[in-house]
């Protein structure tokens, strides 16, 4: 199997910090695109086009076939493996300029209501002069409430470089990776899974020029997910995604007591919405057993024997993701996500939506364990490397009763 060299994994680590401080929002995610373009045209043989709603889709070129000369090999046999991930996070969009310290912005993304009041902001404008970030606080609730929240801010000082379309974000402490490998950042949802695509792509793309069979893996990176998958909607629509590509999609999920940070990444098995395909779910799974040398332990064993690489298999049901998207339109689609903690960077959540917060609801810094990432990197390399047709249950079931049907002909007292 390939495995990322530890010089890889710490560059994987600069990825996370760069692009999940990057101010992102559905519709302006023009930042996300600069950064991967660019990542991209530094890895001659890859490719990145965008669809017609602007999502896109990164590709290892074909390559030819001529021993002794072109270390590149075709592509294994299977159709395409598509990683997705979205470029977008909960954030402001400036709408109005109602005066030099005071704009109407509206709110893309799910967060609830008691975490608005007197939110300090940052809105970075990208004007003239350069991006900067004004500070801003928000004031009060305005305005037509459809499709979106709006609320006016108040700058801290009058600032002319703002202008209509630029991005608001909370205002929050540094991105930090903590002494127990906790990613701390701005948004782990879903520029984490984003940065946990490219690095399997790109390990792949590496062992790929030196010689190496792999699956005909892409990744397409969708916009507009958090106000209805709108990005997702439109690759479907435009066929962005060949008929018969297999889907992973990739995502941060709210972390609950039996999903926990640090218990390792989460073949997800469905979410609120909707079962994801069984057969591909199955073979991801199948994968993840082949990447830990072992199954997870059944009732029957101690936790003991528990493999040390770890995963999880979950339902999820707390949220939706892109995987019912694609599956409603036809694709053979699963998912696999991190556990996350501060969900939309709603800290002390749990509280908040009982109702027995102790403290006012405040934002906080999404994070997510670093070994988790990494696993989930290793699981994403290994379906680029081969991922069957199924998890292979029938032919357990076949062996099962082979050595055990005997035990029907024992009917007489």
């Amino acid at each position: 199997m390939i495995t990322p060299r530890p010089e890889a994994r710490n560059e994987h680590r600069r990825w996370l910090l760069e692009l999940t401080t990057l101010p992102t929002a559905a519709g302006r995610e023009w930042r996300i695109e600069r950064w991967v373009r660019l990542w991209a045209e530094a890895r001659p043989g890859l490719t990145v086009e965008a669809d017609p709603g602007g999502n896109l889709v990164i590709a290892m070129e074909p390559g030819k076939v001529e021993p002794g000369k072109d270390a590149a090999k075709g592509f294994s046999e299977g159709p395409p493996v598509f990683l997705t991930a979205h470029m977008d996070h909960p954030a402001f969009v400036v709408e109005r300029i109602v005066s030099p310290t005071t704009v109407e912005l509206a709110f893309r993304g799910g967060v609830m209501d008691d975490y608005f009041d007197e939110a300090k902001i940052n809105i970075f404008a990208a004007g003239a002069k350069g991006e900067h970030a004004a500070n801003a606080t928000i004031s009060e609730r305005t305005g037509e409430q459809t499709p979106f929240n709006r609320f006016l801010a108040e700058l801290e000082a009058p600032d002319d470089q703002i202008a209509l379309g630029d991005v608001g974000v909370w205002e929050l402490p540094e991105a930090e990776i903590d002494a127990e490998g906790i990613l701390h950042t701005n948004a782990c949802d879903d520029l984490a899974a984003l940065v946990g695509a490219l690095a399997a792509l790109d390990e792949l793309y590496r062992a790929r020029k030196e010689g190496a069979q792999v699956r005909d893996t892409r990744v397409l990176l969708t916009r507009a997910e958090e106000i209805g998958f709108i990005g997702a909607i439109g690759a479907c629509r435009n066929k962005t995604m060949p008929e018969g590509s297999r889907v992973i999609a990739l995502e941060n999920s709210r972390s609950f007591i039996d999903s926990p940070i640090g218990g390792g990444p989460i073949v997800r098995v469905g979410d609120r919405l909707s079962t994801f395909s069984p057969a591909l779910t199955a073979a991801v799974s199948k994968r993840a057993e082949a990447v830990a040398g072992a199954p997870m332990p059944t009732a029957a064993q101690k936790l003991s024997e528990a493999p040390k690489w770890k995963w999880q298999r979950k339902l999820m049901a707390g949220g939706a993701c892109e995987a019912s998207v694609f599956c409603a339109y036809g694709y053979e689609a699963t998912c696999v996500c991190l556990p996350l903690g501060n969900y939309h960077n709603m800290a002390d959540l749990d509280a908040v939506q009982a109702g027995n917060n102790t403290q006012r609801p405040r934002v906080g810094r999404e994070y997510i364990s670093l070994n988790d990432f990494d696993n989930m990197v290793d699981l994403l390399i290994a379906c680029g490397e081969d991922l069957p047709a199924a998890g292979g249950l029938a032919d357990r079931l076949d062996t099962l009763w082979g050595e055990r049907s005997g035990v029907l002909d024992e009917r007489t007292a």
